[in-house]
């Protein structure tokens, strides 16, 4: 069972994702943005976060950036799911140690699912 955050502010795709990662046993917990994102990575130490770029209060780049910066962040797996594509993508992501790339119109929950599956062993 692997604990699993996801965050992203369109809560229909939170929801979504969180279904399909329960039903396989993982923990799963969800923040609408990344200032909730960041306390909640804090509190739970995931084993993968799924995370967001373009939200509100708080950019996925820059929550990773902060949490890439602390002590229990630095090596917490981290797929972005989102809808920008990955040359559009803030440059500093590279640097920050992102496990995978998903644009969300070009993967089922399923093939997500299996990527998660693949980094958390």
């Amino acid at each position: 069972m692997a604990k699993i955050a996801i965050v992203e502010d369109d809560l229909a795709i939170a929801q979504m994702y969180r279904l399909k990662f329960e039903a396989e046993g993982h923990k799963v917990e969800i923040a609408e943005n990344g200032r909730l994102g960041l306390e909640l990575c804090k509190q739970m130490k995931p084993d993968v976060v799924l995370l967001d770029l373009m939200m509100p209060e708080m950019n996925g780049d820059e929550m990773l950036e902060k949490m890439r910066d602390s002590d229990w962040g630095k090596h917490i797996k981290v797929i972005i799911l989102t809808n920008v594509g990955e040359q559009e993508a803030p440059e500093s992501l590279r640097k920050l140690g992102v496990t995978a790339f998903i644009v969300k119109a070009e993967m089922t929950p399923k093939q997500v699912s299996e990527l998660v599956k693949q980094q958390v062993g």
